[in-house]
């Protein structure tokens, strides 16, 4: 939904409300942009109240309330609504002796988007039942009944007051599925009161919940859906919110010098108060107050990590046609003493017994859940693998990751198995294990296992498969639990083929004293490899001196790049060491692999499964801008160098891919393309790249820009 200019749909602000000496609003604050906003809080908490404040069903003492930037202050209800509210009240308000479509017809508005018609469409049943009275509809029936009136009126927002309450499940789902159809269309925005946490959290982005007549946060759908300690210290039945969630808004800076020590809390309501509620004595004040002490003044800090090797084995799929066998890998590793929880994928709606229902992960969507619970399978799958890939970050507590399914149901897990960092025991049992796996794994390192029988019940086979899969996660989790040595050497990242080996070999014996020296084989996955380590953190240094990968991407080869090449390089600010090296060569598998197109260019067999063919003039000055316009990119110190003496094994005098105007079209395009500064320069070598003094000058140039601890700080 695209952003809309303008203020916001519904602004609140300091909004006090009284039934007598209670006081049900205290100050309250609320925004909602557009979209939808679910306000949550149990019963008593001041919902309701604040519905019929917007709509002027009951009198304001203080604050302010604006639609579209328009103050309602002073306005009757009737007025309200005309400027463009409508209101579904708790308990529906129908009249028993109009039928449903004299209902509608009674508040139909000519030219709007909402026609009867219209709402015959959306809820068949209603058609079904037009000429049935209202006090003849079953509970369901009514609620739809009450949401295509206040529709009728065509609305710029949409006030709805617990719009499930006591509806069965297949008609709570309708109304859901109605309120995120409205959010994708956009026409009309909805602020929804809901007790019901499910519905809640998957019908909108952000959930106000409130606490003793005020707001006490407004937060992301996703992580109050998924967070169930959260959920009960804030919403929890018979345990108190002030107990569990102090209301933030009540916090005051305390003077530099003022001393510390206990203080009183007061609640001017120490039970949910009713309109029948008379003024709180002294003494229940007195006895209410709770006392608190505060130790210094407190700095936030961000949320600290969980340590995964604690954490919990997600069993990942859809339930609604893989449960039998999600389940069977659950209860696996559940014996063997391990925390484990089901996350469920699917998108066809159906009621889900997991401990992370679809509703919680599609809560992640940049749209949220309408953005994966489509009605169309396509576009539904496709949302939710998006939405469980953003859901994946947010779990601090991941000890492991297991799946099974066929090609959609691996499509939809990997990317997000993707995410967690190296040594995240991960397994995917699928049905294309047998195959080219590259798509699924990428970068990650992924287990996959051939399933053999189809992804389809329980059999001889699939039980075998699934219960090795099982163990095996259950296995690595234990394995990475207990001790381990760990390098106490900061680890760098280093690219290697076999045509640049002697080199890389001298720089990883220089190093290896103090380095712990990671060395990637540079055939695609190994570029990405190293990267993704280098953007996750794990990496102190780079030695990019083996950047082939760019060849293929550019030529067509096997062992390709892509376009977000040295991207991490960019994003990390780390100095930056580079090469040219093996930029003289294109990869092909067999002989008869290589394009027709290409036949009469130079090649030379690696052996029988690896093709070389020479880059030409032309390629190297392709290849020569993209790798310069990234090094224009990084903002760290930048040393790439060229070796004039040939940029690998078979590019020196005697050898079949020396070819000096290829080279030189690749160092003179690297000359007029990158911007040098003091920090990003090029380094003309006149040795090969494999000579000993390329070597040394490189390991020096790397020790110039990381220094490390001396020798006795390190306790050596």
């Amino acid at each position: 939904m695209a952003e809309r200019a303008g203020p916001a749909i519904l602004e609140v602000k300091d909004l006090n409300v009284y039934y007598g000496q209670s006081h049900a609003l205290q100050g309250v604050n609320l925004t909602l942009g557009q979209g939808v906003l679910s306000v949550v809080g149990r019963n008593g908490m001041g919902k309701t109240t604040l519905c019929k404040a917007i709509m002027g069903l009951v009198p304001t003492t203080s604050g302010a309330i604006f639609l579209g930037g328009q103050s309602l202050a002073g306005l009757s209800s009737a007025e309200i609504a005309r400027l463009g509210i409508g209101y579904v009240p708790q308990g529906r308000r129908l009249w028993k002796s109009l039928t449903v479509d004299e209902h509608l017809k009674l508040v139909a508005t000519k030219g709007g988007a909402w026609t009867p018609e219209r709402i015959y469409s959306t809820f068949p049943r209603l058609a079904e039942r037009k000429q049935n009275g209202g006090g003849q509809l079953s509970g369901g029936e009514q609620q739809m009944l009450a949401i295509s009136r206040a529709l009728l009126l065509n609305p710029r927002l949409l006030v709805m007051d617990e719009p499930t309450e006591g509806l069965a499940p297949v008609i709570v789902n309708q109304v859901a599925e109605m309120l995120l159809r409205l959010g994708r269309e956009g026409d009309i925005d909805v602020l929804v009161i809901e007790q019901n946490i499910g519905v809640a959290c998957s019908v909108a982005e952000r959930v106000a919940i409130m606490v003793n007549g005020k707001i006490n946060r407004v937060m992301d759908a996703g992580v109050l859906a998924g967070d169930r300690d959260l959920q009960q210290a804030l919403l929890g039945v018979g345990r108190h919110a002030h107990d569990e969630a102090p209301d933030r808004t009540e916090t005051r800076s305390a003077p530099r010098n003022a001393p510390t020590g206990p203080a009183k809390v007061y609640l001017s309501n120490p039970k949910p108060p009713t309109r029948w509620s008379a003024p709180v004595p002294v003494h229940i004040l007195e006895q209410s107050a709770r006392t608190v002490t505060d130790a210094a003044p407190h700095t936030p800090q961000a949320a600290p990590k969980v340590d995964a090797r604690g954490g919990i084995v997600y069993v990942c799929g859809t339930l609604d046609t893989k449960g039998d066998e999600l389940r069977f890998m659950r209860d696996i590793v559940k014996a063997a003493g391990l925390r484990v929880a089901l996350v469920d994928l699917s998108t066809s709606g159906k009621p889900s017994g997991a401990e992370v229902p679809p509703s919680v992960v599609a809560a992640f969507h940049p749209r949220g859940a309408a953005g994966v619970f489509t009605g169309d399978r396509g576009s539904a799958v496709a949302g939710m693998t998006l939405a469980f890939e953003r859901w994946m970050p947010s779990r601090g507590d991941v000890a492991g990751l297991l799946a099974a399914g066929g090609s959609g149901g691996t499509a939809l897990v990997a990317p997000a198995f993707r995410v967690p960092p190296l040594g995240v025991p991960k397994v995917i049992v699928s049905t294309v294990a047998s195959g080219n796996t590259e798509q699924y794994v990428g970068a990650a390192d992924i287990t996959m296992m051939h399933s053999v029988a189809d992804v389809q019940g329980l059999n001889q086979i699939t039980r075998e498969v699934l219960g090795n899969a099982a163990h095996a996660v259950a296995g690595m989790v234990k394995g990475r639990q207990g001790a381990r040595a760990v390098s106490d050497k900061p680890a760098i990242g280093l690219t290697m083929f076999g045509v640049t080996t002697p080199c890389v070999q001298q720089v990883v014996a220089d190093l290896g004293r103090d380095y712990d020296c990671l060395v990637f084989h540079a055939t695609g996955s190994g570029g990405r490899s190293m990267e993704k380590l280098l953007s996750s953190g794990m990496l102190q240094g780079v030695l990019d001196l083996t950047t082939t990968e760019v060849c293929d991407m550019v030529a067509g080869g096997v062992f390709a790049a892509d376009p977000t090449r040295f991207d991490a390089a960019i994003d990390s600010r780390l100095p930056f060491i580079g090469a040219c090296g093996a930029l003289d060569m294109v990869n092909f598998n067999a002989p008869q692999t290589v394009p027709d197109k290409y036949r009469s260019r130079l090649f030379h067999e690696h052996n029988p499964q690896i093709t070389l063919m020479r880059t030409s003039v032309e390629e190297n000055i392709v290849m020569a801008r993209f790798i310069g316009e990234k090094l224009n990119r990084m903002n760290g110190v930048v040393r790439f160098f060229l070796p004039e003496g040939g940029v690998s094994s078979i590019d020196t005098k005697g050898q079949p891919f020396w070819d000096p105007a290829a080279d030189k079209a690749l160092f003179d395009t690297l000359e007029k393309t990158v911007i040098k500064t003091a920090n990003r320069q090029l380094v003309r070598v006149p040795h090969n790249i494999n000579d000993p003094e390329f070597a040394a000058l490189v390991v020096k140039t790397f020790r110039s820009f990381h220094s490390l601890p001396t020798r006795s700080a390190k306790g050596a």
